[in-house]
């Protein structure tokens, strides 16, 4: 059996409606469906993208934060991460990311993989990674607004954490599941 054909759907115009900042743009989009219906009035949302990094240190700590965020109630844990800035490629975001906010380096890398977050509303590309290796080489010069406490992790721990929920945001969920089973492969 051979696999249906699935057809794109066709955007005829977009306008944007409202911008807020560079953070957040909203156009609405006419787009054509495979049958023909045409929809007049198809939100979409433009956000940055960003990159997200779970970092384990030489010894096999994992490190990440401790925080708070304005749509996250109580405190969250977070890996550390940010918008990537107009031209950067997601790698040398995240690379910028970690000495930025952590004050460390690391020189392997693993792409995660980049994932869109509304894949229907546009939102933004999330891309994840996973860095081995790292060590302390400055101290962290953030600009972030939230207040953060820097964790050092072992394996049992963020295993645990990550089952209790106490990483409350959907990417950053994903980055640590998708760390914990990529190192899960390499020790087979």
């Amino acid at each position: 059996m051979s696999p249906k054909e699935l057809r794109p759907w066709e955007t005829i115009s977009k306008e944007i409606v409202f911008t807020h900042s560079k953070y957040l743009i909203v156009e609405n989009h006419v787009v054509r469906l495979p049958d023909g219906q045409v929809i007049p009035d198809w939100a979409w949302i433009i956000t940055p993208d960003a990159a997200i990094v779970l970092p384990v240190t030489e010894d096999g700590m994992f490190l990440c934060f401790r925080q708070v965020k304005y749509a996250v109630k109580g405190t969250t844990l977070a890996p550390v991460g940010g918008v990537l800035e107009p031209n950067e490629a997601p790698l040398d975001a995240a690379k910028r990311e970690l000495l930025e906010e952590m004050g460390y380096e690391s020189p392997e890398w693993v792409s995660l993989g980049s994932h869109i977050l509304a894949p229907n509303r546009g939102i933004a590309t999330i891309h994840l990674f996973l860095a081995l290796n790292a060590k302390k080489v400055a101290e962290p010069d953030s600009d972030d607004l939230e207040e953060q406490e820097l964790l050092f992790l072992n394996r049992s721990e963020i295993e645990a954490a990550y089952q209790a929920g106490e990483f409350k945001i959907l990417s950053w969920s994903a980055v640590v599941a998708m760390s914990l089973l990529y190192l899960d492969r390499l020790e087979d």
